[in-house]
């Protein structure tokens, strides 16, 4: 090692805080010894330890649904108050601090974390008392001391405006005088929308710019600037009194107006919208539960589409709770054998017979039944426990292929087709894995379909050409799912070596209907076939569709014309079929 890296490796080690290096998952992958030393525990009790792992349970919501997001949309977050636990137990009061570097090259992304422990805080104290002691020779000069410091620990530096400190002292005294003859307090949490895309194609001075712009045009849209404040990144908080919810309204249509005029950043005209949750004061609301009953309807408003607000009903639960509720069963499922692996035939449209299947993965929840995909698989995607789901999947279906192929060997083995995530796909170890399914089973590689969205293809093509080759070299078939949704590259569908293309069920289900549904599909077709690939037809449900697409010399299709996803117990009828009219007698079949 070098000496400049040698001299890195002391200073990171014998930082004045505790420093740690974690992955997207938050996973620890490094971490200094001033943690260590603070926290006392050893460097191999963390190394590959989740941070949120070492916080109380009310932390670990703010880190894993507050904090994850943000650095994934910002890259940073500053100062949050929380509590590590000890290795002893004991919990040390602490502020953290971190930012995301992106993936470059071959190097994955990483979030280097701050903590600030109390001796950080003692030394703060410590500069505080040597300024007053300075500050007594003049009696103005401490007092000027003394407000400088307060006003730095209670503003943001940027915008001037109050920082979550001096919001969380404000919100408390305006709630300390409910009721008051003004009205209700309400809160109103701004984030603006897409201020990301300002900071990566403009640079982050711009981005400041643009946030000291929207902080002089909130602070002009209030009654009293002061209630205006910035908590991080580019959220903002405004304070106001209403008669009534009928008057959030108005407040939050006058600050959305008030962004709507174009901000001038280096020549350039930027469009400001933002997302607002409003949330009116009730009796036993704190700052911190207000505040968070704000930033609930915020997220509520991005869902509802961006540029527009939504007032926070007390009545229903925190989603940031219910999803890590069922993250954590979810979590259980796959030890706990509470998935299932539903199977949807793959029909030969020239001569109606069976071709394979794809494997569709269930949730037979303990309470609430039997949970489609949608239910769950956005959960375990955002969570990383999408690797350990989908490894399960595809272990399970290569499995049940061969249980087939056993049971009845005059009939010959059964294709399968299996879906991989983005998540999967960007796992190094994917190729390894199929490889070791594939030799446990003892499975005939080429009768395996790994599907891949074409909006993951894009995530990373460059990455995904590789993983796609080294997948390809097992000797497995590759499919593009969902064709048509994504913004796939020509040029990059040429080159990536795939068998099949997944005409989405979006297009087929307009298919003699809509002239211009009918005509992506017919162009999909011709596509696949000119780069010398399969056009598979997904979402099959009528008649006329299957001639349509006949008619369109598609290849394959699935669907529920043929049948739904059916157990493997009950596709044992489909081994018997010959042509598909003879779907019509098989269970779950056709005709919804």
């Amino acid at each position: 090692m070098s000496a400049t890296g040698l001299d890195y490796q002391a200073l990171f080690q014998h930082a004045p805080c505790g420093y740690l290096l974690t992955d997207d998952d938050g996973v620890i992958t490094e971490v200094n010894e001033t943690f260590l030393s603070w926290a006392g525990y050893t460097r191999a009790e963390l190394l590959h330890t989740p941070l949120h792992a070492l916080l109380p349970t009310g932390d670990q919501l703010l880190y894993t649904m507050h904090c994850l997001p943000q650095l994934t949309q910002t890259g940073v977050v500053a100062e949050i108050a929380l509590e590590v636990i000890g290795q002893d137990g004991s919990r040390h009061a602490a502020l953290l601090s971190a930012n995301r570097v992106p993936a470059s090259g071959t190097t994955p992304a990483m979030v280097r974390v701050g903590i600030f422990g109390a001796h950080q805080r003692l030394r703060y104290e410590k500069s505080l008392l040597d300024a007053r002691r300075r500050a007594k020779e003049s009696e103005a000069r401490w007092a000027a001391a003394e407000a400088g410091l307060q006003h730095l620990a209670l503003h943001d530096a940027l915008t001037g405006l109050l920082n979550r400190a001096g919001l969380i002292q404000e919100l408390g005294d305006t709630l300390s005088k409910e009721p008051s003859p003004d009205g209700r307090a309400v809160v109103l949490f701004v984030d603006l929308d897409h201020f990301k895309a300002v900071n990566d194609s403009l640079g982050h001075a711009a981005g400041d710019e643009l946030l000291g712009a929207v902080a002089g045009r909130l602070r002009g849209a209030v009654s009293e600037p002061l209630r205006v404040s910035r908590l991080s990144g580019d959220e903002f908080v405004v304070v106001e009194m209403v008669s009534d919810t009928a008057e959030v309204g108005t407040v939050a249509g006058r600050l959305l107006e008030s962004l709507r005029p174009p901000i001038m950043i280096e020549g350039l005209e930027v469009v400001v919208d933002a997302s607002i949750g409003a949330a009116v004061f009730e009796d036993g609301d704190t700052p911190e539960r207000l505040l968070r009953r704000a930033d609930i309807a915020m997220y509520q408003a991005k869902a509802s589409g961006r540029n527009t607000w939504e007032l926070h009903d007390s009545s229903q639960s925190d989603p940031a709770v219910d999803r890590m509720q069922l993250l954590g069963e979810l979590r259980h499922a796959i030890t706990n054998g509470e998935l299932r692996v539903y199977y949807q035939p793959r029909v030969n449209l020239k001569n109606g017979s069976l071709t394979g299947v794809e494997a569709l993965v269930r949730w037979e929840h303990p309470t609430r039944g039997l949970l489609p995909p949608s239910d769950f698989i956005g959960l375990a995607e955002e969570s990383g426990l999408i690797r350990e789901l989908g490894a399960w999947v595809l272990d399970e279906a290569v499995a049940q292929a061969v249980r087939w192929a056993a049971e009845q060997p005059a009939r010959g083995p059964v294709e399968m087709a299996v879906n991989l995530s983005t998540r999967q796909l960007a796992d190094p170890e994917l190729p390894r894995r199929v490889g070791a399914v594939l030799a446990r089973h003892g499975f005939n590689p080429s009768l395996l379909t790994l599907e891949i969205t074409e909006t993951s293809l894009m995530v990373g093509p460059e990455a995904a050409m590789i993983a796609l080759g080294a997948l390809k070299a097992l000797g497995v078939g590759l499919a593009v799912d969902d064709f048509g949704t994504g913004y796939s590259s020509l040029t990059y569908l040429r080159q990536f070596p795939i068998d099949e293309l997944k005409i989405d069920r979006t297009f087929v289900s307009g298919l003699g209907i809509n002239s211009g549904d009918s005509a992506i599909v017919a162009s999909c077709v011709q596509l696949a076939h000119a780069v010398g690939i399969k056009a598979v037809a997904e979402g099959v449900e009528t008649e006329g569709q299957r001639e349509a697409l006949i008619g369109l010399d598609c290849d394959l299709a699935q669907g529920y014309h043929y049948a739904r996803p059916l157990p493997a117990a009950d596709l044992a009828s489909w081994f018997a079929m010959e042509s598909p009219e003879r779907t019509q007698s098989i269970p779950g079949a056709a005709a919804l």
